[in-house]
C-alpha cells in the first residue's frame, strides 16, 4: 500500500488554484472536526466533496480500525471518490487523525463548479482517475470475497468486479487472511461469502447486490424522464453518452453485464488511433464513462431492458427487469453482440467454472500454468489467446475455418504464429466437456484426425455474433440475422435511424457495422447530432 500513499501524496502537492479554492469556499461551508471523527464509511453515499483546509484526514483498514495507507491527507487536499461523478457510495473509511477544519460543498453544486471551471475539473478527475488506478493494481478496497476459488457465485461476483473496475481483495477459503477477516466481522470462518466494510456481510453475493452496496444506479427514479435512453455501454453507448452529456441532453445509459460490453473483455486493443502500445478494452471504455459522468451523463448497471414501448406521445418507455421503467424522448440501442453458446452437453455445468466468455486477468488466473483451450477466428480470439499466452503454459486457438486471413488482423496472425506457446489449429471443434465441479478437460474433433481429449484449465468461447434485439418488441424492423437495419434499408433520413422514428442504432447491432472499437465509438458520436434534431424537433 506504500505505493499507493506516494502517488497520492506526489500528486496532490499541485494543489487547486486559489481561484478553485475561493470558488469551493463560496459553493460550500466550513465544518469543523475534532480528532478521531469519522467521516465517511463504506457505503455512505457520497454527497459531498471535502477540501481540507487544516489538519489532519486518515484512510482506514475498516477490518482492522489501523490506518490502510501511511500517507495522510491535510492542507490544500481533498476528499472524493469517481462515485461523486455517478452518485455512487463511498468506498474506503476515513477518519481525523487530528481537529480539522474543511469546506464541504454538497455534490450537486460541485458537479456544477465543475462544469463551470473546466480547469478545476481536469485537476479533481486526474486525481480520483489516479486514486481508482491504483486501488485497482493494488487490490485494495473494502470489499473482500472469500472463497472464489471455489464457489461460483463469488466467482461472478468477483468477474463483475474486475470488469467494472471495482477493486476488491480475495481471499482463499480457511486461508490466514480469510479467517482474519471473518473473525473480525463475528461470522463463522470456513464459508465462500462477500464482505463490504465490515459491517455489510452478503452470504449469497450477487452482482446485482454488490451494485446496490456500491451505489450503482442508486439516483435513478422509477419513472423517471430523459432526453435520450442509450441502451448498452460498450464503446458505441459510452461514446454516445459523452456526446449527450457534452451536448446538454440528459441522459441514461443502462448496462446489463458491464461497461464496455464485448470490447471490454479485450486485454490489448493496439489499433486504436492514440495508443501505440495497447490499451486494454477495460481500460479505454472506463476512461470514456468518466468523461461521459463528467458531461452529466448517468450510468444504471447492472440494468437489463426487457421491453420498449411506444407511448404514441413522441416519447418511450423501457421496462427494466427490476420492473421499474424509465421515459425518454429518444432511444439510442448500442446492445452490441453476444458471443454464442456452443452446442454442447453440459456446457453450462462449467461456465463461470472454466468456460468463460471473457480473457481479463479475473479469469486467466485460474488457468496460471496450464493449458487452454480458445475457440474464435476473430481479433477478440486472437487477443484472448496471446493474452493467455503470458500465463498459461499453452494455448491452443481452435479455427473452425481453413485460414485466419479474413477474419483477423494481420498483425495478430502474424503474433500468434510467431509465439511458441500459442498453436493454431484449423478445422477444429471442441465436442465434449469433462470435469467434475469444474472443467478438466476437453474431447477436440480436427478434420482427419482421431479425436484428443486434453487437460485443460479453461475454454474460452469467442464464436459466432447473436446480436441483442429481443427485447426491442418488433418496434424495428430487423434482418434474417437479428441486426437492426438502419438508414436507407429502413426507410430512415439518416445513416443510424431506424424503421421507427426516435429509435437509433449504432455499433455491432447494427445491421452492416464494421466490427471494430474505432467505428463503434464514430457511431456513438455521430448518432447525437440526429437525437438532438430529433428530441428538439
Amino acid at each position: 500500500m506504500e505505493t499507493i500513499g506516494r502517488d497520492l501524496a506526489e500528486m496532490q502537492r499541485t494543489p487547486l488554484e486559489p481561484s478553485h479554492v475561493a470558488a469551493i469556499r463560496k459553493a460550500g461551508q466550513e465544518v469543523r472536526y475534532a480528532a478521531d471523527t469519522v467521516l465517511v464509511r463504506p457505503g455512505d453515499p457520497v454527497d459531498h466533496f471535502i477540501y481540507i483546509e487544516e489538519g489532519e484526514i486518515e484512510v482506514l483498514n475498516p477490518f482492522t480500525g489501523e490506518r490502510l495507507l501511511p500517507s495522510t491527507m491535510g492542507p490544500t487536499q481533498f476528499l472524493a471518490e469517481v462515485a461523486i461523478l455517478s452518485g455512487g457510495n463511498w468506498s474506503f473509511l476515513m477518519r481525523t487523525a487530528q481537529d480539522t477544519r474543511v469546506i464541504q460543498v454538497p455534490r450537486d453544486k460541485m458537479l456544477t463548479l465543475m462544469s463551470d471551471i473546466p480547469e478545476m475539473s481536469d485537476i479533481i478527475i486526474t486525481v480520483l482517475a489516479a486514486r481508482r488506478r491504483r486501488q485497482l493494481e493494488n487490490r485494495q478496497n473494502s470489499l473482500v470475497l472469500i472463497g472464489e476459488e471455489v464457489d461460483r457465485n463469488v466467482r461472478q461476483v468477483a468477474a463483475f468486479a474486475s470488469r467494472n473496475r471495482i477493486a476488491y481483495s480475495s481471499y482463499p477459503l480457511g486461508s490466514p487472511e480469510a479467517v482474519s477477516v471473518a473473525t473480525s466481522c463475528a461470522i463463522v470462518p470456513g464459508k465462500p461469502v462477500a464482505i463490504f466494510g465490515r459491517d455489510i456481510v452478503v452470504n449469497d453475493p450477487t452482482p446485482e447486490r454488490i451494485a446496490r452496496l456500491l451505489g450503482f444506479g442508486r439516483e435513478i427514479v422509477d419513472g423517471e424522464s430523459f432526453d435520450v435512453l442509450i441502451v448498452g455501454a460498450g464503446p458505441a453507448g459510452v461514446a454516445a453518452g459523452v456526446y449527450a452529456g457534452a451536448e446538454g441532453l440528459k441522459a441514461l445509459v443502462v448496462e446489463d453485464t458491464a461497461i464496455g460490453g464485448q470490447a471490454g473483455t479485450s486485454s490489448r486493443i493496439e489499433n486504436y488511433m492514440g495508443f501505440p502500445t495497447g490499451i486494454s478494452g477495460a481500460d479505454l471504455v472506463w476512461r470514456g464513462e468518466v468523461q461521459a459522468m463528467k458531461f452529466g451523463a448517468r450510468f444504471a448497471m447492472p440494468r437489463r431492458v426487457e421491453k420498449l414501448a411506444d407511448l404514441g406521445d413522441g416519447r418511450f418507455k423501457a421496462t427494466f427487469d427490476n420492473g421499474e421503467s424509465v421515459r425518454a424522448g429518444a432511444v439510442v440501442v448500442s446492445t452490441g453482440v453476444q458471443y454464442r453458446r456452443l452446442p454442447i452437453d453440459r456446457l453450462k455445468d462449467f461456465e463461470g467454472s472454466g468456460i468463460y466468455y471473457a480473457a481479463t486477468e479475473n479469469e486467466a488466473r485460474y488457468c496460471r500454468g496450464g493449458e487452454v483451450v480458445v475457440i474464435g477466428g476473430g481479433n477478440s480470439a486472437g487477443q484472448a489467446a496471446m493474452f493467455l499466452s503470458r500465463i498459461a503454459s499453452h494455448v491452443r486457438l481452435l479455427v473452425r475455418g481453413p485460414s485466419l486471413a479474413s477474419t483477423m488482423s494481420n498483425y495478430l496472425v502474424s503474433r500468434l504464429k510467431a509465439d511458441p506457446a500459442v498453436t493454431i489449429e484449423y478445422g477444429a471443434q471442441v465436442v465434449e466437456v469433462h470435469g467434475d465441479e469444474n472443467l478438466e478437460a476437453v474431447t477436440i474433433r480436427q478434420t482427419d484426425k482421431a479425436d484428443l481429449q486434453v487437460p485443460v484449465r479453461g475454454m474460452f468461447i469467442m464464436v459466432g455474433a447473436a446480436p441483442n434485439t429481443e427485447w426491442l418488441s418488433d418496434l424495428v424492423k430487423l434482418d434474417d440475422k437479428g441486426f437492426i437495419l438502419t438508414g436507407n434499408d429502413a426507410g430512415a433520413d439518416s445513416p443510424f435511424g431506424t424503421s421507427h422514428p426516435g429509435v437509433f442504432a449504432v455499433g455491432d447491432v447494427r445491421a452492416g457495422s464494421v466490427k471494430r472499437v474505432a467505428s463503434a465509438v464514430g457511431e456513438g458520436s455521430v448518432v447525437i447530432s440526429k437525437v438532438w434534431e430529433y428530441v428538439n424537433r
